[in-house]
């Protein structure tokens, strides 16, 4: 058989096959849905993105659109921080391009007194669920935030937190901002504790995220527990609104103790978030093979935010090279 074009689901994908045949079923993963054996012609995804709707985002809809365009992105979701509101635009927009867009959100949660990420994809945004889980993690960030100041300040740096909420323009303090703020008023830079951070220094190649990291991340010490909705919470709010629930980045939270994992999928995940720009190649290797083991879904996604993240780019993350047809089948579940 030759085919000149082939659609599957949506006549976006526009693959472009000759000589190649037509399988009819995908044994592992999607059973049911037809597919082209050579899947390495599917139009690259990023299916974890942030928006300026993310407290640590930076871009509004329309640019990450174009972003995407200029970087041959051709399926987006939009995964911001406990939050849908995006998703509106995101979908008004991309019915005017050639994008294909998958509805998502990015919630925190915590399992066992780890700090997590779970992803949900095609869940029904317009749910009071969403806007209910906003305004819950609005209020509880709200309230650490004086104890992340204070946090700091016993870890020796100063900041005024009035600075910090006047630039945070109404949006969730974080700690990306409370380094904006620090590293951007040279009143603050006589602190030798931000030297690193400081262009040239050592941790300045995307010094804000590499600020929290040092400082406000899970058992660093600024960092502030919050009582987030328990994992299990998270999956029943994905899987209640008709979504599914993929782990984001497992190696960044579970590093060490990544056999964690199969409890999370025993759980109710349906995929784990393989290839990003956090897992090194013994991780992925680790993720991708477990995810064939047990016969779900493997993901792929940049975590594109922005001036917090400069180094990251939409549509940029490592994939390998064998495990690319069985991403490509996993995707297809979602468009």
């Amino acid at each position: 058989m030759s085919y000149s074009y082939v659609s599957i689901k949506k006549a976006a994908l526009n693959w472009v096959i000759r000589g190649e045949s037509v399988n009819l079923r995908i044994k592992s993963v999607l059973p049911d849905i037809p597919y082209i054996s050579n899947l390495s012609k599917m139009k690259k995804a990023d299916l974890h993105v942030h928006s300026k709707y993310s407290n640590d985002g930076e871009f509004g809809i329309q640019d990450i659109i174009e972003m995407c365009e200029l970087n041959g992105v051709g399926i987006l979701s939009i995964t911001d921080h406990n939050s849908v509101k995006g998703i509106k635009d995101a979908l008004r927009l991309c019915e005017q391009s050639s994008l294909i867009f998958i509805p998502g959100i990015e919630i925190d949660c915590n399992y066992n007194g780890i700090d997590l990420h779970l992803l949900g994809y095609n869940i029904n945004w317009r749910s009071k669920d969403f806007v209910d889980l906003e305004g819950i993690i609005r209020m509880k960030v709200m309230d650490s935030f004086p104890q992340m100041i204070e946090n700091l300040a016993k870890s020796g740096i100063t900041v005024d937190a009035t600075e910090v909420l006047g630039k945070s323009e109404g949006k969730l303090p974080c700690g990306e901002l409370i380094a904006e703020v620090l590293l951007t008023n040279k009143d603050y830079h006589s602190n030798q504790l931000l030297k690193p951070y400081l262009p040239g220094g050592a941790r300045s190649d995307m010094p804000y995220i590499n600020f929290y990291f040092d400082f406000f991340a899970q058992g660093k010490p600024a960092y502030v527990a919050i009582n987030y909705i328990s994992y299990d919470e998270a999956i029943d709010l994905v899987i209640n609104n008709g979504g599914t629930a993929i782990i984001a980045h497992p190696g960044m939270n579970l590093k060490g103790r990544e056999e964690i994992v199969n409890e999370l999928i025993y759980k109710g995940a349906k995929g784990i978030e393989v290839f990003n720009n956090y897992h090194d190649v013994h991780q992925v290797e680790y993720f991708a093979k477990l995810a064939e083991r047990r016969n779900i879904l493997m993901t792929c996604g940049s975590d594109f935010h922005g001036k917090n993240k400069p180094l990251i780019k939409i549509g940029e993350y490592q994939v390998i090279e064998k495990y690319k047809d069985y991403l490509y089948k996993s995707i297809l579940q979602f468009t």
